[in-house]
């Protein structure tokens, strides 16, 4: 199966483990029960359970203002427990858990959203004393029973929606609290089946492959035939379900069948982004569960700015990186639903927009 692998582990051996089903259910129920824990644990457990959760060491790779950090003693002080005094009752509901190997190393994923009742300032938000649903995807690497490596991506511009602050231009999706799954297991999927997770993975990369066509590049296509292109012509549209839903960040907003995704944020980010590669810098994970696979890059993109199609503020052409990872659910052997965290906040930032300054100047 081919993959985005980076260009400087081409060529090198790659011990490839290959996980038992049964071990992947077990690390499921074991790392979700784990992350219940440390969400509801009181702020004077909360270190114990860090300590029970992430190796020592640990690596956490977050959104921002996070960003990257190490050691429990950051992992506490930098994410958890700010989180937990802005939301005293916080709690954990999953929408998504996969798990699998890639190459040699063991993952568990979730998409999720940490519930809560807004209290106190987060991120120098001011609270509103409402309920807040903080879409959370998170992605990690794990040890004898621990946490080596984190991603977590917390979608911070809903967050800024929900607090009633709106300091960037209109979503050309639409907005609103991400759905579980149509089949109802997202949280269950207790799969056994290797050849299946196999063969979701294949599909989700050969239908990233395929994006690496770039009609917006031809000299003499004008928006409407790159449009015209993309929904009807290119590669991609063997791949996606007549009736699948594309749920992407705030900011861009959720988009319904291949004329949504394509219209609301396909094309407009080809525009912005011409010059991106999806192959030189490559995955962190690439997994397959069932009918679920799910793969994420840090960073998976670096491109220029180079056009307001996409956020809608002027292009600047300076080079950003992109955090992002995707969760695919398979069904009617097509690509159905396809939940999209992006790191707006983080982009918005490399091109000189701070949303977290913008909101106090409301």
């Amino acid at each position: 199966m081919e993959t985005f692998e980076k260009i400087a582990e081409k060529g090198n051996p790659i011990f490839h483990i290959d996980l038992d089903p049964q071990e992947n259910i077990k690390n499921k129920a074991y790392f979700k029960d784990l992350l219940k824990e440390i969400v509801e644990s009181s702020n004077e457990n909360l270190e114990k359970k860090l300590e029970k959760f992430y190796h020592k060491d640990a690596e956490l790779n977050a959104f921002y203002p996070v960003n990257e950090i190490k050691g429990i003693g950051e992992i506490k002080n930098k994410l958890w427990d700010p989180l937990k005094r802005a939301f005293a009752d916080l709690e954990i509901r999953n929408n998504i858990v996969i798990g699998g190997a890639y190459k040699d190393k063991i993952f568990v994923s979730f998409v999720s959203h940490l519930t809560g009742t807004f209290i106190n300032q987060w991120l120098g938000v001011p609270p509103t004393n409402k309920t807040i649903y903080l879409r959370t995807c998170h992605c990690h690497q794990i040890k004898n029973n621990k946490i080596i490596k984190s991603y977590i991506l917390i979608d911070t511009v809903d967050f800024i929606r929900q607090a009633g602050y709106w300091p960037i231009h209109k979503s050309l999706g639409t907005e609103g609290m991400w759905p579980a799954p149509i089949t109802g297991d997202g949280e269950n999927n207790s799969n056994l089946d290797k050849e299946l997770s196999v063969k979701s993975l294949h599909q989700s990369l050969t239908m990233q492959i395929s994006l690496g066509t770039k009609p917006e590049m031809e000299p003499t296509f004008s928006t409407d035939n790159i449009r015209y292109n993309l929904i009807n012509d290119h590669e991609q549209k063997k791949y996606w379900h007549p009736k699948m839903m594309w749920f992407g960040p705030s900011g861009v907003g959720t988009a319904r069948g291949l004329r949504g995704f394509v219209d609301h944020h396909q094309l407009p980010f080809r525009l912005t982004f011409k010059e991106r590669d999806y192959n030189t810098i490559g995955h962190y994970v690439e997994i397959g569960d069932g009918n679920y696979s799910m793969t994420g890059g840090w960073h998976s993109i670096k491109s220029k700015y180079g056009s307001n199609h996409w956020l809608g503020f002027e292009p600047n052409n300076i080079m950003v990186e992109m955090r992002v990872m995707d969760f695919y659910l398979h069904h009617e052997g097509l690509i159905r639903e396809n939940w999209v965290p992006i790191d707006i906040a983080y982009i918005l930032k490399q091109i000189g927009v701070d949303i977290f300054e913008l909101i106090h100047k409301k």
